[in-house]
């Protein structure tokens, strides 16, 4: 009986010490965890590669530093598929605070691809594969504004040029000429999109979200309102899978190196819980 209490009485801190390192030794060592890419990963996938070439993909980047841990990934896999099928790309932000976080990503990315590209038809060129156009507030005038004209919603983009003299925007004029928007966002943007964009101009909408919130978004998906959906880490490492595979994008995995510390963290909690509950049990029975 001795051990049974020592089970169910065991100290706090011994518990956060083994988390501690669980959690600690797959980022010092970092390995990739494979993962099943799922139905609502692959519909997003599927979605942006059916976007038809004359259209555009637009990325709305609304994370705050404290989600950037689950959604950075996305929009880093998301930026690397379109890169790397070409499909013409713009960037939004609802709010000023992720505006840093999507510049962030998309030097990297660009970074990586023009630094093997040849010649400049291989690089990818601001004005003619993507624009950043930045951030207009408040949220509802752009959802709304760009399903009849993106260029007077954002006259200029995020780095001072009229959006009118971008070649890119030349040819896209507003919701007619975008194939697929996603939202990546720790909140109610997605929701906000699907109600006011797809309702009123019909615009396709997908989305990557934090696994906290994934219980108020899998209904869209069910109904047909999300193209596909992305949830948390896992969803994130099942993006970077599918396009390893599928497009042959090997680059560092952030999502699929940081599952193995969420795993094993996991595991241990439940161990601990097991351990408890038994102990508590004999002791009940004892008595």
């Amino acid at each position: 009986m001795k051990i049974i209490d020592r089970l169910t009485k065991i100290d706090r801190r011994i518990i956060y010490l083994i988390l501690i390192v669980v959690v600690a030794l797959p980022l010092i060592v970092p390995s990739v965890e494979k993962v099943r890419v799922m139905a609502p990963v692959e519909k997003l996938f599927n979605a942006i590669e059916n976007i038809p070439e004359e259209k555009a993909l637009i990325i709305d980047f609304d994370y705050a530093p404290q989600t950037a841990p689950e959604l950075d990934p996305m929009g880093f896999a998301l930026l690397r598929h379109v890169f790397k099928t070409r499909v013409k790309l713009i960037v939004i932000s609802l709010y000023v605070q992720p505006l840093g976080l999507a510049q962030k990503a998309l030097t990297e990315v660009i970074e990586e691809y023009n630094s093997e590209a040849q010649t400049h038809e291989d690089s990818i060129v601001y004005g003619r594969d993507y624009v950043f156009l930045g951030w207009v507030p408040p949220p509802i005038i752009p959802i709304l504004g760009m399903g009849e004209s993106i260029t007077n919603v954002y006259q200029v983009d995020y780095y001072g040029n009229r959006t009118d003299t971008l070649e890119l925007m030349r040819s896209i004029k507003n919701y007619n000429d975008v194939g697929l928007l996603i939202s990546l966002s720790g909140g109610n943007p997605p929701k906000w999109w699907v109600q006011f964009a797809q309702s009123k101009f019909g615009l396709p909408i997908g989305a990557g979200v934090t696994a906290v919130s994934a219980s108020e978004f899998y209904p869209y998906l069910q109904s047909g309102q999300f193209s596909g959906l992305m949830i948390g880490m896992k969803g994130a490492a099942e993006y970077e899978e599918i396009i390893e595979r599928e497009l042959n994008i090997k680059r560092e995995r952030k999502a699929s190196e940081a599952l193995p510390s969420l795993t094993y963290a996991h595991l241990v909690i439940i161990v601990f819980i097991v351990i408890g509950n038994i102990g508590y049990l004999i002791k009940r029975r004892s008595k």
